[in-house]
């Protein structure tokens, strides 16, 4: 989800790219970057229909999260904030109740098995005060009470072009490999006082494994689990469904699964 085509902005002197710094080192808009929701699709009520699964029939796959107990989610979210909710679009906000009650929901209809939660934004640790479903880890780049600062300006464009804790939490993701044998716990101390000088928060108490042990490709890295089984399963339908006539109707019924696919 981007809400702003920064991408493609007349002011942007380098069209589709999107740097990290002014030196144009890293392109964070590289070929692999996939927006599914850009421009004014980006409003709360898309947000909490994605994470929750409430969206119309005619929501094609790329716009749905595809997730199930079995998964790992990484949430990200940036902005402009205060206590307790994050702007959308300068015309409305989603709050931490709502956020929390977005969360609940995943975690009732077994839309999820674990869930990082960053934010970076104004008061960040706001935001995560009102979680209470299970196994989310959540850091924030502020605590309640202070600003989230940026860290440095492109002169091609006049504007801050990244905040501090984005900037260095980027410089650690980017070493990592997906063999890497650093944890999460490392990764919630990217950023010190003294390089972010707003204070990083933290919340682990929700969170059943110890963040120390975590790998941190639990939830970068694109590294993915697979269980093997020693149990065959028969999937295919049953050679007299091709029978005729009550019979066909019958066997059908009862393997209605038996179908073929579209996609």
């Amino acid at each position: 989800m981007v809400a702003d085509d920064m991408a493609c902005n007349p002011r942007n002197p380098r069209p589709a790219t999107v740097f990290n710094n002014a030196n144009q080192n890293i392109n964070v808009y590289g070929d692999d970057v996939e927006v599914d929701y850009r421009g004014y699709e980006v409003t709360v009520e898309n947000l909490v229909r994605l994470l929750t699964g409430r969206l119309p029939d005619t929501t094609p796959r790329s716009k749905r999260l595809l997730t199930d107990e079995g998964s790992n989610i990484l949430v990200y979210m940036t902005g402009r904030g205060g206590e307790g909710f994050l702007k959308f679009q300068d015309s409305e906000e989603i709050t931490n109740i709502e956020l929390a009650d977005a969360f609940e929901q995943m975690w009732v209809k077994r839309r999820y098995n674990e869930i990082f939660f960053m934010i970076d934004t104004c008061q960040a640790a706001s935001m995560f005060q009102k979680f209470y479903s299970p196994n989310i880890l959540s850091v924030a780049s502020s605590l309640v009470g202070e600003d989230s600062l940026s860290h440095h300006v492109d002169p091609a464009i006049g504007v801050y072009i990244i905040d501090r804790y984005t900037y260095y939490a980027l410089e650690f993701l980017e070493r990592v490999m997906p063999d890497s044998k650093k944890t999460m716990g490392e990764f919630l101390t990217v950023c010190p006082k003294r390089v972010c000088i707003s204070t990083v928060g933290t919340r682990t108490d929700l969170f059943r494994r110890d963040p120390n042990k975590v790998p941190i490709t639990d939830f970068f890295g694109s590294v993915r689990r697979v269980e093997v089984s020693d149990n065959f399963v028969n999937v295919s339908c049953p050679a007299n469904l091709k029978a005729g006539g009550a019979q066909q109707k019958k066997v059908k019924e009862k393997f209605s699964i038996c179908r073929p696919v579209a996609y």
